[in-house]
């Protein structure tokens, strides 16, 4: 089954509000084994929404419509529906009765404006909310596809989603499962992702494999549809454990958690202690990885040292770094590291230095990062030149530093 999910409203194009409603119908629908193939936004404009539903029901077995139910005179989902139906709205008097009591249970007397809330479309069914005012709308046309239309307030369109659409599309001959698993890969560049999986990206097509970049990560995500939720994961499983092995060490989760996590974990797991010395990423590090619950086990401090003067007094940095190859510099990561060490007593320690840009620093490019892990057991320094805007290159420099602790604290810091 093909389906299609409109969202409704001048507010989502204005980029006033998210249209979040439409990332959870999606999540629901692949649940069940519906192809969502297209979505679409249009504005309070009952033309373009006729032509949007138009356009949706030629293609589509369902579509789902959030939003414009309301009471207002912008809420014009219904008189769209009708003009792309080719028919007229009639008005229920159970449902006038429903909204009467409804207003008469809050102690308040019904505007006369909510009466258009009882307009449906001729032949349409009706479904009564649990919580708010808006009906929302079931219209099936002469060829069988079928257009669902619920309100926008993501928990008036959920309480619809569960109670009466998702199981009308099981009926209807959904019932099967779209299963996905999100391998996460770090320190590997997508286009590297892709030719290493070059042949199972070109060979799979159920399961597939789409790849999904952002600063200093590259998600794998491995998509499977069967009969039963089980038969789709049994469909990803020897795939997944292909991708991994290919792309191993750089894989850091392959059930979909953040790479602090990860870290946190292993942290735990040997119960060691870490500290963080900081300049570009200006304290980024270190919440990234209080983040997670319990990080007070394993986490002492981090030292934002952001000038020269504060790794020198703080950390210790010597002058002849400072003066010599300075500030941005894998000597000064390496004694960076060493300092948040000392200081925090900490078992292992990692630092951060680098040009976060625009601009040039100290004659050292925008996106130069240096990077350094200091423990007893090991003394590593990376340097690397990340691309973006200023935030872009802070991200890359926190998830190189993070993976440098991942892959110590795993023993993979050579491979």
């Amino acid at each position: 089954m093909r389906a299609e999910i409109i969202g409704v409203g001048t507010e989502i194009l204005l980029g006033q509000i998210a249209n979040s409603n439409a990332q959870w119908i999606s999540e629901k629908l692949a649940d069940i084994g519906v192809d969502v193939l297209h979505h679409q936004v249009v504005g309070d404009n009952v033309d373009r929404i006729a032509d949007a539903f138009r356009l949706a029901l030629s293609r589509s077995d369902a579509v789902i419509v959030t939003g414009g139910l309301g009471p207002t005179q912008d809420d014009v989902t219904r008189d769209g529906i009708a003009a792309a139906l080719g028919v007229k709205l009639e008005r229920r008097s159970e449902i006038e009765d429903f909204l009467r009591e409804r207003f008469a249970g809050l102690g308040r007397e019904m505007p006369a404006i909510n009466l258009v809330q009882a307009d449906v479309p001729e032949g349409a069914r009706y479904i009564l909310p649990e919580r708010g005012t808006a009906p929302g709308l079931v219209c099936e046309t002469a060829d069988g596809r079928v257009l669902y239309a619920v309100a926008g307030v993501p928990a008036e369109m959920r309480e619809m989603m569960e109670n009466t659409i998702l199981p009308d599309l099981v009926r209807r001959g959904g019932g099967a499962a779209i299963v996905s698993r999100v391998l996460r890969v770090t320190g590997v560049p997508e286009s590297g992702v892709a030719e290493l999986l070059d042949d199972l990206f070109a060979a799979n097509t159920n399961p597939t494999v789409a790849y999904l970049a952002s600063a200093g990560e590259v998600k794998v995500r491995l998509t499977a549809k069967a009969p039963t939720r089980g038969e789709a994961e049994d469909l990803i499983a020897p795939l997944a454990e292909e991708v991994a092995e290919r792309l191993a060490p750089h894989v850091f989760s392959t059930g979909d958690e953040e790479l602090e996590q990860v870290v946190g974990r292993e942290l735990r797991a040997r119960s060691k202690t870490v500290a963080c010395a900081e300049s570009l990423t200006g304290g980024g590090l270190a919440s990234r990885l209080t983040r997670a619950p319990g990080a007070s086990d394993y986490f002492l401090g981090s030292a934002v040292t952001y000038t020269a003067d504060a790794k020198r007094d703080v950390l210790g940095v010597s002058k002849e770094t400072i003066d010599g190859p300075g500030v941005v510099s894998e000597e000064c990561a390496r004694e960076m590291a060493a300092g948040a060490r000392e200081l925090f007593g900490a078992e292992v320690a990692v630092a951060l230095t680098g040009v976060a840009g625009p601009d040039e620093h100290g004659g050292q490019p925008p996106g130069q990062v240096w990077l350094a892990l200091d423990a007893d057991d090991a003394r590593e320094a990376r340097g690397f030149r990340a691309p973006g805007d200023r935030e872009q290159v802070r991200r890359w420099a926190e998830q190189a530093a993070l993976d440098l602790l991942r892959r110590y604290l795993q023993g993979t810091l050579t491979s």
